[in-house]
């Protein structure tokens, strides 16, 4: 069975449906939970793919202020040298962009929150993940920092209004997401009771942000479950390949 490396910066953001999306589409998941003290291999050795979760920690952060994400930065240097499957998600992919030599700073519209659309753009219709989605798919975003300068080379895949970078592809198997696609109703709600500077960026309170947020939730089911399917596909032809 393909292995997949899964790096879980926070417990504030799990794998949740994404995670059992990947496995229902194959995958045996290795997953590394740095909040409770879980330790990330050197290498990518023993796996076929990577996925980079979200958290409440800074791609800006120094070294001493978030240790953790030392390890999570070389795994992903790794990853792109070797172009394996990789999937970063918001932190994740400020993450790397930062690897692949693109810029992050903080979110110069201010934080953006809740349930949203995005953009593909024009080179996403030839994408073997990406062309198969509709025009505008519904997205959770999350995030007060924005990827700033795309790393040479890279592919633009989707664009808000606000923040032009949503999604990326670095080589041929590299796929970074500003956006949330991995939530549930139940982790968005507590996002939203915990951050109250992001949700004063909207012009709701953290209840209706959390409301419009769970009303989606099937329409991202729908979407992204099969975009999941086929991350999986890569993951599974490199383990193939391996073999």
């Amino acid at each position: 069975m393909a292995r997949l490396l899964v790096v879980v910066p926070s417990e504030t953001d799990p794998p949740a449906r994404l995670g059992d999306w990947l496995r229902a589409a194959g995958l045996e998941l290795d997953e590394r939970h740095l909040g409770t003290g879980d330790a990330l291999p050197a290498d990518l050795s023993g796996h076929d793919g990577l996925l980079v979760l979200g958290g409440p920690q800074s791609s800006l952060d120094p070294e001493d202020v978030a240790p953790e994400l030392v390890g999570v930065r070389e795994l992903l240097r790794q990853a792109i040298a070797a172009d394996a499957p990789t999937l970063g998600i918001c932190l994740g992919a400020q993450l790397m962009a930062q690897a692949g030599g693109g810029t992050v700073r903080v979110a110069v519209d201010g934080p953006e929150v809740g349930a949203s659309l995005v953009a593909k753009r024009d080179a996403a219709d030839g994408d073997p993940l990406f062309g198969p989605l509709p025009l505008s798919p519904d997205v959770v975003q999350w995030h007060h920092d924005e990827i700033a300068q795309l790393p040479t080379g890279a592919t633009l895949l989707a664009s808000s209004p606000r923040y032009p970078h949503q999604a990326f592809r670095l080589g041929w198997h590299g796929y970074a997401l500003q956006f949330h696609i991995e939530t549930d109703p139940d982790v968005v709600r507590r996002w939203a009771h915990s951050d109250p500077v992001g949700v004063a960026s909207t012009p709701l309170d953290a209840a209706t942000v959390a409301e419009r947020a769970a009303v989606v939730h099937p329409d991202l089911e729908e979407v992204w479950a099969p975009f999941a399917a086929r991350f999986a596909d890569l993951v599974r032809a490199r383990a193939r390949a391996a073999a």
